[in-house]
């Protein structure tokens, strides 16, 4: 466990002084309103630093459009995993999570990598 909570800390300092602030935000579904038809959504917010990129055009598939944006966080500056419900929020421009690949090591994650769209 040695190895890993090394490589957990490295992420988090690394993504920390290469990246800028970013705020993931956890969307947790609400009461359902039969008079407007929709459910209200209860929002947490977490700010954490990240590595943004754009996607290259390999990656472009039916998953992933060439505008979308990659994010990098380091998954010890989290308590919870991202999920595709949840949102990201960079430069007061609100993204949505597409796909969340994560980076392990001995089944403990390292990073998340989020890619973005807004």
């Amino acid at each position: 466990m040695a190895l890993v909570d090394s490589l957990r800390k490295a992420a988090s300092n690394a993504i920390g002084k290469l990246g800028g602030d970013v705020t993931v935000r956890y969307v947790t579904a609400g009461t359902y309103n039969t008079t407007t038809g929709a459910s209200a959504e209860t929002t947490t917010d977490v700010d954490v630093a990240g590595i943004v990129g754009g996607v290259t055009k390999s990656e472009v598939n039916d998953l992933i459009q060439a505008e979308d944006k990659r994010l990098k966080v380091a998954a010890s500056d989290l308590d919870t995993v991202p999920t595709t419900k949840d949102r990201v929020v960079i430069d007061s421009v609100v993204y949505q999570i597409i796909s969340i690949n994560t980076s392990e090591q001995a089944n403990e994650p390292v990073t998340f990598e989020l890619i973005l769209r807004s």
